[in-house]
């Protein structure tokens, strides 16, 4: 899990609702690299999968994705690589163009799970 780049946790728990910050395209290092919106939605993902993994979840914990996009454009490339993720799980999604700093893809999830695991501390 990459630490956050700012003043907020990756994840923090009410109950058995974990809600997940939002997740950026960054690699391993916390840099970013531009890339074509399918391979930014991917780095994106994985790093969603990492704090949900920390919090205690899998993929099917996920219950609720928002989805910000630089560009409504990318949404049929980006619908494509977030299919490839999810697999045969469907969390219900909004997805929302917004006007992104740098990135063109910015991911947030809100997941179920039983009130054992850490707050993201």
């Amino acid at each position: 899990m990459i630490p956050p780049a700012g003043h907020y946790r990756p994840f923090v728990r009410a109950g058995d609702t974990v809600y997940v910050s939002g997740q950026v395209p960054r690699l391993p290092d916390g840099s970013y690299r531009p890339a074509d919106v399918a391979t930014e939605t991917a780095l994106a993902l994985r790093n969603l999968a990492a704090v949900v993994a920390a919090a205690g979840g899998d993929r099917t914990c996920v219950v609720k994705v928002t989805a910000y996009l630089a560009d409504v454009a990318d949404f049929a490339e980006f619908d494509h690589a977030y299919a490839a993720h999810f697999g045969d799980w469907k969390p219900a999604r909004t997805t929302v163009v917004a006007g992104l700093r740098s990135v063109k893809v910015e991911v947030d999830a809100v997941l179920h799970l039983p009130a054992t695991g850490g707050d993201g501390e």
